[in-house]
């Protein structure tokens, strides 16, 4: 076969193996794609040529996963819609040099499952902390939506892209290789599969458990800043928020990230007005604050006078989004950040911090961007009692974004066996139990508000304990008996 013919069914396989990410769930196809692409490696003798099988891989699955990263350019066309092509292109390149490494680096160690099972986990690793980190669509991620999301209890996202790769690499044994091994691991991972559901921690109300209330106002993000159209959006979630419940009073209101449009530094009448159709009940809202010349993407906490009783800065920020490196320089030659201030944008706040919320107990606030790291939530100086994720994802858009956001906020949840409150602008709303199952939301694209009895913690996972170290050391170990088996082969 070609050269060109392996470099197209290598792009091939890899977009066919983004189809596992959410909304689309199908993962079955992921696995399948994953495996033939575990065929054209293993036709590979030299880690170059392994490389750039995987840069062509990596670049085919990012192009699809991440095809609502345009959605951001065109919500003001004129002035960043030219950038929506070359965004797309040169991240989905810039994600599938790791796809590359991970390829060249297990052809370098020998081949083999181990070795590109390990090296998969340590250049999505990589992935995450490169440059502040990208985690998106990593290649486990498509088995958020099944029973083994479970096992992200022991060993966070990368125990899944171990599982998804070992589904992989059965596959292609049982088609093409040894058949014996492929159905073994097969049958291994449908045993892993049917004790994940098993062993899921089964959901169960507590008639004493705190009642929160989610507020989405649904506000498009071409509007949302609109002078005429910012009042609307308020008003709306005043109304939502004095809303009688069947059952009394929340003991929480949660708005969406930015949900006020005036700085907190101006904002006391603006306060006392959310306090006053609370009623009693505490707010949580996002909006910005001023602080000499820095400015914050903020979450405050209200009381029943509209008094701010906490309050968190966000720390990481979106690069290029939120904050522009180098952006002084940037902003003369015209370039300037989607959601950011002129020049340098944002500032980061200090850091993962725990909020009193008095019933509720002690809260981890996030915002957005935030719950894509799983350092995030790990972060924090003691256990939080639950997860409030803020959010505006009217920036990505209708189709994939918002869901993909959605399914790593449960996967948050799964690895640390907490609840989670996660409040959107334009949606997915929704209440996330400790197990990483939705118990109720408030679809993409509507305007509403839900009461929802906040479901209670486990105790904490073994993930919560350890962290990723424990997998990335065995993934090393892999390479290296990888390597040392090919040594002795050769010899």
């Amino acid at each position: 076969m070609s050269l060109r013919r392996r470099l197209f069914l290598a792009g091939a396989c890899g977009a066919a193996a983004a189809l596992g990410q959410a909304p689309w769930g199908l993962w079955p196809l992921s696995l399948l794609a994953l495996g033939a692409l575990y065929g054209l490696f293993g036709a590979e003798t030299g880690w170059r040529r392994a490389a750039l099988l995987g840069l062509v891989a990596g670049t085919g699955h990012f192009l699809i996963a991440l095809s609502w990263i345009v959605e951001p350019f065109l919500v003001d066309p004129v002035r960043h819609g030219w950038m929506a092509p070359f965004a797309l292109v040169f991240l989905s390149a810039g994600m599938g040099l790791f796809w590359a490494l991970a390829l060249g680096i297990a052809r370098a160690a020998g081949g083999g499952a181990a070795a590109v099972l390990g090296a998969f986990v340590l250049a999505e690793a990589l992935r995450g902390w490169l440059f502040t980190g990208f985690p998106w669509a990593q290649v486990g991620h498509v088995l958020i939506d099944t029973d083994l999301r479970f096992w992200s209890s022991l060993g966070g996202a990368p125990v899944l892209t171990v599982l998804a790769l070992v589904g992989a690499v059965a596959a292609w044994h049982v088609a093409f290789g040894r058949r014996g091994a492929g159905a073994l691991g097969l049958v291994a991972l449908a045993a892993l599969y049917i004790g994940g559901g098993a062993l899921m921690p089964v959901a169960q109300a507590d008639p004493e458990a705190p009642v929160v209330r989610l507020i989405q106002p649904n506000a498009a993000q071409h509007e949302k800043w609109d002078p005429e159209m910012m009042p609307v959006f308020f008003d709306r979630q005043l109304r939502f928020t004095a809303a009688p419940g069947g059952g009394g009073r929340p003991d929480l209101i949660v708005w969406p990230e930015t949900a006020v449009p005036t700085l907190l530094n101006r904002a006391g009448p603006t306060l006392s007005a959310i306090a006053a159709a609370a009623q009693g009940s505490p707010v949580m809202l996002g909006l910005r604050r001023v602080e000499g010349a820095r400015i914050y993407n903020s979450l405050v906490v209200i009381d029943d006078l509209g008094l701010v009783t906490a309050s968190y800065d966000k720390h990481h920020l979106v690069p290029f989004g939120e904050y522009m490196p180098f952006g002084a320089l940037l902003g003369r030659l015209g370039i300037h950040g989607l959601a950011a201030e002129e020049g340098g944008g944002y500032s980061a706040g200090p850091g993962p911090r725990l909020i009193d919320l008095g019933s509720l107990g002690q809260g981890l606030p996030l915002i957005c961007y935030e719950g894509v790291f799983a350092r995030n939530v790990a972060g924090a100086a003691a256990r939080p009692d639950a997860i409030f994720m803020i959010t505006n994802d009217a920036w990505f858009g209708q189709v994939s974004g918002p869901y993909q956001h959605l399914a790593q906020a449960r996967l948050r949840s799964a690895e640390q066996g907490l609840p989670m409150v996660r409040v959107a602008n334009t949606g997915v709303s929704a209440v996330i139990d400790a197990a990483g199952r939705v118990v109720a939301q408030i679809p993409l694209g509507e305007a509403g508000w839900r009461d929802i009895a906040l479901p209670g913690a486990r105790a904490p996972t073994l993930y919560a304990r350890t962290g990723d170290l424990p997998l990335w050391a065995l993934a090393f170990l892999a390479l290296l008996a990888a390597r040392l088996h090919a040594g002795r082969v050769k010899d």
